[in-house]
């Protein structure tokens, strides 16, 4: 199916399997059990392309990350010190006396080391948002800063980019918490969620290769097409049920 007239992109449409909370955490655990590849390995790769994303899409002077105590948001704390590494004002949010991750408490004291301002109060004015509270395990309602900060980002006239999905969108149900985030752009890691599917609070979808081998998809079930592209991220359309990539599969 050409993609050209029904998109304004020229290419063919390769749809993409849209996974549940449990077979993304399924193609994690494939991934660090049987393929060797750490967790750490994937926030660092997520965050990098975060970065990138954020920079060659919205080319900010300022950014201020909301990043929570999971490992969604560790991925929010390396794209916060790519960012700075580039020259971008950063402050990053977040709870300083919350139990997190260890893999994210990691990546918090590295990027205080780098001497990137964090704080527990953000502040309007930035030329864009990093919604990095939540991922795919959300369970239940928002509650406490979480709600608060998510709350805060719909108040900002500033574009919002979220990682994985935004923040109050359950991956697997597509239900919205009162509270959730609406992104501008969202960042999603491996592949699409079921819950994003005709939900507009996604924005405009990019999928990111965090460097999961296609093996550790087949193995946890999922049959998802090899894409022919370069980089680490590719702009998703959607199409009816689902998302589909534009361009070609590997061969």
């Amino acid at each position: 199916m050409s993609a050209t007239g029904a998109t304004g992109l020229a290419g063919a449409l390769i749809e993409l399997p849209c996974v549940s909370a449990s077979q993304m955490r399924r193609v994690d655990e494939v991934a660090v059990r049987r393929y060797h590849v750490r967790v750490i390995q994937m926030m660092e790769n997520a965050g990098r392309a975060l970065a990138d994303l954020v920079s060659e899409r919205l080319s900010p002077r300022s950014v201020v990350v909301l990043a929570g105590t999971g490992h969604n948001g560790g991925g929010g704390l390396v794209g916060a010190r790519h960012l700075a590494n580039r020259g971008v004002e950063v402050s990053v949010v977040t709870d300083p006396d919350a139990r997190r991750a260890p893999l994210t408490a990691h990546q918090l004291r590295a990027l205080v080391a780098s001497g990137v301002e964090v704080t527990d109060r953000p502040r309007s004015g930035s030329d864009v948002v990093v919604d990095a509270l939540v991922g795919y395990s959300l369970a239940g309602p928002l509650r406490g800063r979480t709600t608060d900060w998510s709350r805060w980002t719909r108040r900002q006239g500033a574009p919002v980019v979220s990682l994985d999905l935004p923040t109050g969108l359950d991956a697997t149900t597509g239900i919205l918490d009162p509270a959730a985030t609406h992104a501008d752009l969202t960042a999603t890691l491996v592949l699409p969620k079921r819950g994003m599917v005709d939900r507009p609070e996604v924005g405009e979808v990019h999928l990111v290769d965090v460097g999961v081998p296609r093996a550790a998809l087949a193995a946890a079930g999922l049959d998802a097409p090899q894409l022919a592209v370069r980089g680490a991220t590719v702009t998703l359309v959607a199409v009816p049920g689902g998302f589909a990539a534009v361009g070609e599969v590997a061969r």
